[in-house]
């Protein structure tokens, strides 16, 4: 993965304070990013990848205290995201009232999806805002994961709207989507199987 400038990392920050949408990497893809808190950016997402607005998008937050000042993290799942955060494991935990959130990013059970990024760039963006990042995969709705800017650019072709920056460091490596997961009643649930295995999960 390539570095960014300075010059472009601020020029990101920017974007994103003023309500635009970016072109970022993770460590699993590339991700259409906004500021979770900003309810016309969270709406251009929806817009831009073609997708019905009922389904709500996962966040990246700059690291676990950011974490917890937006989720009501279960014990258990707190132990869990001190062993693999940051790492590619998306926990869904119950929302804390008044957090500014856009409500399309929350779902109708009231619990909404976080997770610590490894890849620094993703991390640095949440702390700059001081808020949450969208994270979900930057293509149009029905395609797969873009892992260089050139396919996220070709899967948007068909969209309305265009990110406003494009964030490139080159080609990523081909990886599975996050894990995520809940608790309920003391136990783990798995919602989706991805980079980090379930028996791992179960013996944290």
């Amino acid at each position: 993965m390539k570095t960014l400038s300075v010059s472009i990392q601020k020029e990101a920050i920017s974007t994103l304070r003023q309500g635009g949408v970016i072109i970022y990497p993770t460590e699993t893809a590339y991700g259409l990013g906004a500021d979770a808190k900003n309810l016309h950016a969270v709406e251009k997402i929806f817009v831009l990848k073609g997708r019905a607005t009922k389904k709500t998008f996962p966040l990246i937050v700059a690291d676990l205290k950011m974490a917890q000042q937006y989720a009501e993290i279960p014990t258990l799942l707190l132990q869990i995201a001190h062993r693999y955060w940051p790492g590619p494991l998306t926990i869904v935990a119950p929302v804390k009232k008044k957090t500014g959130l856009a409500e399309s990013v929350i779902q109708k059970d009231g619990t909404v999806a976080l997770r610590v990024s490894s890849c620094g760039i993703a991390r640095t963006l949440s702390y700059a805002i001081q808020a949450p990042l969208i994270a979900t995969s930057a293509n149009y709705s029905g395609d797969a994961p873009s892992y260089s800017v050139r396919a996220v650019k070709n899967s948007l072709k068909r969209s309305p709207l265009q990110p406003e920056m494009f964030l490139d460091v080159g080609a990523l490596t081909k990886r599975c989507p996050s894990t995520i997961i809940s608790e309920k009643e003391g136990k783990i649930v798995l919602l989706r199987r991805g980079t980090i295995s379930i028996p791992k999960i179960y013996v944290a």
